[in-house]
């Protein structure tokens, strides 16, 4: 058994005893412990405390580490991405600054549709390739666990090849990994007039190999005008449900049209996006079990109107924190900056926003239970800072990389 001991940790951030799915008052509630060290035994955290109480054995140990007053996170948990993709979409960035719609780009073959067409040009190993690089660029900058979506096959080749990558990925990589079966994030051109057809190619032609294989966790749709409806999404969602997928769902980003309540009456274990939201909407989610996840860095990519998280969370709304990584509208999977974001622009407090980053998105990709605090038992994925003043300086430095090292089970990344 391999056994490391850090001393002298300024704080050791998120610590202790199991925490429940947070909301409200209890998401400004950040247990730590100053002055600390911690053990891991091979990838799982066995022990920590106040260097005051340390005991001999492990302050002597010849595998210490000595943390000089720096802080200690658990990893980023960022529980909504788009990773596996084949190319970025800068040319479309240049055509959003000089004025052009979104319908627009869309009729010159970009948006969605776009990243379809050229993940369907590549082979899987190229897919693989790309996906791979992204995750160790994620990972250095804190993400411990994370989830990928497919959606930009849009054919069933193009979809399960996306979803085979994401399996590979799963099989080398380290890092925690939830995988999400999204064929319905648009309609293919083929099927614009024909919805119904490609609902049926994904409910009874992709849905039983992506079972058969074992390719997913969960089902998402694209619930909005112009793309699915919310009686759509409950069809799609309950043929998912039928083989095991659970529904973490794509709703009121741009439009209210019912998508909240049709996702938590289907379960949902996640509502992503949120950027408009009734007072209804934030009663009904307040009300359920299901997470309202934010992704306000498509926000500020879109010149959107960011996500309402001091009403979500003064209403008792059970929230979450991701990166929305993909290559259309957010094109960074760096947590770090989606917390800053979250505090300046959101107005959530940084206890709250490491929260909803941390313990609250491994609840939205059911990975509570080994990530997204620092408790005995789970994995040792780790965040150590740079010399930091105080935790609030982590959002407050936004230019700033201020992650020093990473570890994701048991091992420090190089």
């Amino acid at each position: 058994m391999a056994i490391q001991v850090i001393i002298n940790i300024r704080q050791l951030i998120n610590a202790g005893q199991h925490r429940p799915l947070l909301r409200g008052k209890e998401l400004s509630t950040l247990p730590s412990v100053e002055n600390a060290w911690i053990v891991i035994e091979d990838d799982t955290i066995a022990d920590f405390g106040s260097m005051d109480s340390i005991p001999g054995t492990l302050l002597n140990h010849t595998n210490r580490t000595d943390a000089a007053g720096r802080f200690i996170l658990p990893c980023w948990c960022d529980s909504h991405t788009h990773l596996v993709f084949a190319a970025s979409r800068e040319s479309e960035f240049i055509d959003k600054i000089k004025g052009l719609s979104y319908a627009e780009i869309a009729a010159k073959g970009g948006g969605i549709l776009n990243s379809a067409k050229k993940v369907n040009a590549l082979s899987e190993d190229e897919l693989f390739n790309l996906a791979w690089k992204r995750l160790e660029e994620v990972s250095r900058l804190g993400t411990g666990a994370i989830e990928i979506k497919s959606g930009y096959g849009l054919s069933i080749e193009g979809e399960l090849k996306m979803l085979r990558v994401i399996k590979k990925l799963k099989q080398k990589s380290k890092i925690l990994i939830k995988s999400t079966f999204l064929g319905a994030h648009a309609y293919p051109g083929d099927y614009r007039e024909d919805r119904q057809g490609y609902i049926d190619l994904i409910t009874r032609e992709m849905l039983p190999v992506i079972a058969r294989e074992k390719l997913a966790d969960y089902i998402d749709v694209f619930c909005e005008k112009g793309f699915f409806s919310p009686v759509e999404m409950e069809t799609i969602c309950k043929a998912g449900m039928e083989y095991g997928l659970k529904p973490k769902l794509h709703v009121n980003q741009l439009n209210s049209i019912g998508g909240i309540g049709k996702a938590i009456k289907l379960n949902a274990v996640s509502v992503d996006h949120l950027e408009t939201m009734t007072e209804n909407d934030t009663l009904l989610l307040s009300r359920s079990g299901t997470i309202g996840t934010l992704l306000p860095t498509a926000a500020f990519f879109l010149r959107m109107p960011f996500q309402p998280a001091r009403e979500l969370i003064d209403a008792g709304c059970a929230i979450a924190l991701a990166s929305d990584y993909n290559p259309g509208s957010s094109p960074s999977g760096n947590m770090n900056f989606v917390l800053s974001l979250s505090c300046i622009q959101m107005k959530m407090l940084p206890e709250e926003a490491i929260n909803a980053a941390t313990i609250n998105g491994a609840w939205a990709m059911e990975l509570e239970n080994q990530s997204g605090t620092i408790t005995k038992g789970k994995k040792a994925n780790l965040i150590f800072t740079k010399e930091i003043p105080s935790i609030s300086y982590l959002p407050y430095a936004f230019g700033s990389n201020l992650v020093d090292r990473v570890m994701i089970s048991g091992e420090w990344l190089q």
